[in-house]
Parts: structure tokens; sequence; C-alpha cells
């Protein structure tokens, strides 16, 4: 999983609103194209997400997987597999979040995923990027409306 597909987007919005946004995983289907269901199951002392389960489709890959959370306060939050689902079987995420207090926040989100069924590399990796690619247009949508 050395392989990671990552993109990045400018939001008219502070880095505490973003993440704000991000923590809540059980409105991502809202926003975010292809989540269809998010259950947070354990909770960390700041009320954030450690453990959650995601249902998503994504063109040939729909999926339940089990992932945890690590956050860095509103600067990043990163996400492992440990739960995998019946074709995800693994699972890196992050989002990082830079603003100079501007008023405007650089997103970026990095995503390496494998799957049970074999597939070429670039595909792979178009598949990912056009999962982050969406999602960060989501978030900028959500967040800046």
């Amino acid at each position: 999983m050395a392989d990671r597909t990552s993109s990045s987007i400018t939001i008219k919005a502070a880095k505490a609103d973003i993440m704000a946004v991000i923590a809540d995983l059980d409105a991502y289907p809202e926003w975010a194209s292809g989540i269809r269901a998010f259950e947070v199951t354990e909770t960390g002392d700041d009320g954030r997400a450690r453990r959650a389960r995601m249902t998503f489709e994504g063109g040939p890959i729909s999926d339940t997987v089990g992932l945890a959370y690590t956050w860095d306060g509103d600067d990043a939050v990163r996400w492992e597999l440990v739960e995998p689902g019946t074709v995800v079987t693994g699972l890196h995420g992050a989002y990082t979040l830079d603003g100079a207090g501007t008023g405007e926040t650089e997103v970026t989100y990095e995503l390496a995923v494998d799957v049970r069924i074999p597939m070429i590399g670039m595909v792979k990796r178009k598949g990912e990027k056009r999962i982050i690619d969406s999602a960060l247009k989501g978030l900028k949508r959500h967040v800046e409306r």
C-alpha cells in the first residue's frame, strides 16, 4: 500500500470550521457522493470518532468496512482499515488542513485502497482520484454554502 493518490482544494473557511464538517462522520452521506452510511462505533475523549463503519458505493466497488481514526486537532485526520470488507482489503487515508489565517484553507486528501479483485495500478489510482476529487468538491460545496 505504498502508492497513495492525493489532491488538494482551497476552501473559503477556517480550519476549525472545515474540520468540524470532516469530523461529523454521520453527515457524510449528505455531501460525500458514494458514501451510503457511516456509523461511529467508538469516540475519543474529544468527542471525535476513534472507530466507525462506513458503507460506500463507488462504481464497481461497493462495501462496508471498519475504520480507525487518529486526529491531530484541526490540522489533520488519518484513518486506516481495521475491519476489511468483502472487496476492500486495505485502506489508508488522510485529510490535512493548512490555513494561514487568511480565511482560506488548503485541504489535501490522500487515499490508498487495496481490493481483493486484480486491478491494474493505473486503473486503481484513477478510481482513487475520482473518489478524492468528488469528496473534496463535496466538502467545499458543503462548507462554503
